[in-house]
């Protein structure tokens, strides 16, 4: 019988300690942290082999193959130890793809991922098509697959799962942007994170599909770089294309395979360019596919984006709150703020990245007439504003950030959370402050209309 230590007992790896243990392996779990309560419960109820707390280099080194978590580095000492001695290191998504018979549309990119993956998928569901979400949102591959596979599988990938990849190939594979994030993972280089997002191609073939924006510099960048052998489709705001997708308009036009698709714009669910882009992205993923126009147009009018990335969460006297809190980059921000034409009260700060907020000066000139900063923290970000928005204010407390904002907003106003920032100051993580965020909505609307 063949041994797998699974390093990391999150989702991805609880996920793949279940399949392995269908597939007929020995399994042993090991987390240097807690494992959630829940999880243990699972593993017990298995049968299978776990500790926390500490990571056992004798079992670990004793296995036949490793699967470790995709925040685990491949520098980690352990994993390094592992390779010298000839063990195959691999991630949960890497493993899953060996009991998967369905096709693989991988997704990833800097901002955009997130929606275009739940999009694509809820196009193609809607459009009774045998499809799977997985990946980097929702439930982990490998633990859909101890039940059951599905012809499609739509995958959000984050660059640590691109790098965990061996043999994945992509029926179609997309890349939305890169602007540089996660630096500390590849030494501080944009071009280590540029290659590990552009190799998401590297296994394809002719018959496949690269999916990309030309308009993006970094993206160019790393396709250039490298070979790639599936068919190239970009996807444009700007330039009208015989071949992939493009707005023309204002209408979104889907040209591939032979098939043109049409979409008027006034039909998508979601605000700002930057979703008119990622629905050009999930469209011509689904017309690959085989979804019609007609489909196309029925889905998108019954499609809700995840929580916490522009996200309406109320509205008293007049004044609409959005929560943004999953844009943890200038990037994301830059997008979120050109969403809006209406006055802004901007909600923004945590942990800085390195953020260079120039960048959103165009967005922020003459729209946004407050900025209230709730972080530790502020000043980098007060410095960078304080020529060009006549209010800033300062707090650590959530609710005082929503009181303020419905306090210096009037009827037609946007209170936007949208943090440019991480979240780990003041909160557990970006969905702890959205939730957060929006509790504060609803019990200041209580307290109005009492």
């Amino acid at each position: 019988m063949k041994r797998v230590a699974i390093i990391g007992a999150g989702e991805s790896g609880l996920g793949a300690a279940l399949l392995a243990k269908k597939e007929g392996y020995a399994v042993f779990v090991t987390d240097a942290g807690v494992i959630s309560e829940s999880r243990k419960v699972r593993l017990q109820t298995e049968g299978i082999d776990f500790e926390e707390g500490t990571h056992t280099e004798e079992k670990v080194l004793h296995s036949d193959l490793i699967i470790k978590s995709p925040g685990i580095p491949e520098k980690a000492p352990l994993i390094q130890k592992a390779i010298q001695e000839g063990i195959a290191v691999i991630d949960e998504l890497e493993f899953a793809s060996r009991f998967s018979k369905g096709k693989v549309i991988a997704i990833t990119g800097t901002n955009g991922k997130t929606t275009t993956t739940l999009l694509t998928y809820h196009l193609m569901k809607e459009a009774g098509l045998d499809v799977g979400l997985a990946g980097n949102v929702g439930q982990s591959w490998a633990a859909q697959l101890v039940d059951q596979d599905y012809d499609w599988w739509v995958l959000e990938c984050s660059s640590f799962q691109i790098d965990g990849m061996i043999s994945i190939r992509p029926a179609i594979g997309m890349l939305t942007n890169i602007t540089p994030d996660h630096l500390d993972r590849y030494d501080y280089q944009v071009e280590k994170y540029m290659l590990s997002k552009v190799s998401l191609f590297k296994n394809q073939l002719k018959e496949d599909f690269a999916v990309y924006c030309p308009e993006d510099p970094i993206s160019l960048k790393g396709i250039d770089s490298v070979k790639i052998k599936a068919q190239m489709l970009p996807v444009s705001l700007k330039s009208q294309l015989e071949n992939g997708a493009s707005l023309a308009g204002e209408t979104l036009v889907i040209q591939v395979n032979e098939k043109k698709v049409s979409i008027p714009e006034s039909a998508l669910p979601l605000k700002g360019k930057h979703n008119v882009l990622n629905t050009l992205f999930a469209s011509t993923a689904a017309v690959l596919a085989g979804v019609t126009e007609g489909q196309l147009l029925e889905g998108l009018k019954s499609f809700k984006n995840a929580p916490h990335r522009m996200e309406p969460v109320g509205e008293i006297n007049g004044v609409s709150f959005i929560n943004d809190s999953k844009g943890t980059n200038v990037e994301a921000t830059y997008y979120a703020l050109g969403s809006f034409q209406n006055p802004l009260i901007w909600i923004a700060g945590g942990v800085d990245k390195g953020n260079d907020y120039s960048l959103l000066l165009p967005e922020t000139n003459g729209k946004v007439k407050a900025l209230i900063c709730l972080g530790k923290d502020n000043e980098k970000l007060k410095k960078a504003f304080s020529g060009s928005i006549s209010e800033i204010r300062e707090t650590q407390k959530i609710a005082e950030a929503v009181r303020w904002g419905l306090d210096m907003g009037v009827a037609g106003d946007t209170v936007l959370l949208s943090p440019a920032c991480a979240s780990f100051d003041l909160f557990k993580n970006y969905e702890d402050r959205g939730n957060q965020f929006r509790s504060a909505v609803q019990e200041l609307k209580l307290e109005v209309s009492a």
